[in-house]
């Protein structure tokens, strides 16, 4: 089974592109990003007519997670626990049984946290970006901590907004103030992956120029001026199943792209 994360950065916009991708590599499970777009006004149509079960957690104009599987989806739970007053449409969750599993598959798109603003002593200012960035991986490890417990198999998988190490960026210097990068937030993703989760790609390889996104601007994908901060994580039950993991980053060069490509992990279930 292919499971796949993949931040379309608009599903009206990446229509086209979109479906040529779903017809050549076919993924069993899509996790999607950044679909902005409500629920109602989705083009369900477009996987649907591939024979795709969908599950979508929309918002107009921003934001917006969804899943699409080719196996039945079970148990639909939309947004992160932790803070009824998000209104951010970040997270959602389904389980699907395979051949001879059961996964509980976790869709995110965390937030970007920029600009970083902080107070005089240089701690985040309450109510700010960054803030709500570091408090929303709070709920997200305390999420992960929940399902550890209930010894349910789960990955965890989307746009992370994190480079994890230097050799994630092309140019880490160029990172350092940033929200992707500061070190409270790498920290903040490593108490998530120190819970005992794997970091799926780094488990198939140690390779460098292993990026998932590249800006639209200053020729960014021609220079290869890449980052990695799409991430697919696994607790132990999966990280037994791991079969591969690689990045489908053709994908970047193609007509009307998104400025993300998808990240693949292939698993026995």
């Amino acid at each position: 089974m292919k499971l796949v994360s993949f931040n379309i950065n608009g599903i009206k916009a990446r229509g086209p592109a979109l479906t040529r991708w779903l017809d050549a590599f076919r993924p069993d499970v899509l996790v999607m990003q950044e679909i902005k777009s409500v629920d109602d006004a989705f083009p369900r149509e477009i996987f649907e007519d591939r024979g795709y079960h969908l599950a979508t957690h929309g918002q107009k104009g921003f934001n917006g997670v969804a899943i699409a599987s080719l196996l039945p989806l079970s148990d639909v739970t939309r947004g992160l626990p932790g803070d009824d007053d998000d209104a951010q449409s970040r997270y959602i969750e389904a389980t699907v049984q395979g051949a001879t599993r059961v996964l509980r598959v976790c869709g995110l798109y965390l937030p970007n946290g920029n600009p970083v603003e902080l107070d005089g002593a240089g701690a985040p200012v309450p109510g700010g970006k960054y803030a709500y960035k570091l408090a929303w991986m709070a709920r997200l490890r305390a999420r992960a901590e929940a399902l550890l417990a209930a010894e349910t198999p789960f990955v965890m998988l989307g746009d992370y907004n994190i480079i994890p190490q230097a050799e994630d960026a092309a140019r880490p210097k160029a990172w350092e103030a940033d929200a992707l990068f500061r070190l409270p937030s790498r920290e903040a993703f490593r108490k998530i992956v120190n819970l005992g989760l794997t970091d799926a790609l780094r488990a198939c390889t140690q390779a460098p120029d292993n990026f998932t996104f590249w800006d639209y601007q200053a020729g960014a994908w021609d220079r290869n001026d890449g980052i990695r901060i799409d991430h697919i994580l696994l607790c132990p039950q999966a990280a037994d199943w791991l079969q591969d993991c690689g990045i489908d980053r053709a994908v970047r060069g193609e007509e009307k792209p998104s400025d993300h490509v998808p990240i693949w992990a292939e698993m026995a279930l």
